[in-house]
């Protein structure tokens, strides 16, 4: 079977948004993404959200240096200088907390 041109381009150009929604695997404005890691910036506030990497990370609580979030159903803490915690086949580490938003980074294993 051959493709007419206008099929052939139309055919790329969606093979390649794919691609790009692939690898960004992301879905938040608060969220830069590389191939395998993510950076998450979100509010400091009880329904704060993103969805990275396939799960929803939320925000739960946090203090001076420890966070807890609801990623992939699981509770999890993190503290700052702490290597990642496991979860759902990916790495979770904290990166900083303000008054304000928590940053933290998501890896897949």
């Amino acid at each position: 079977m051959v493709l007419k041109p206008t099929r052939r381009v139309a055919a790329a150009l969606s093979s390649a948004a794919l691609s790009l929604a692939f690898l960004a695997g992301c879905s938040s404005d608060n969220v830069s993404c590389g191939l395998d890691q993510c950076t998450v910036t979100i509010d400091r506030e009880v329904n704060a959200s993103a969805s990275v990497l396939g799960v929803e990370a939320k925000f739960v609580s946090a203090d001076a240096n420890t966070v807890t979030l609801e990623v992939a159903g699981e509770q999890i803490s993190l503290t700052k200088g702490q290597q990642a915690v496991q979860v759902a086949g990916l790495a979770v580490a904290l990166d900083s907390v303000t008054g304000d938003t928590v940053s933290f980074q998501v890896a897949r294993n």
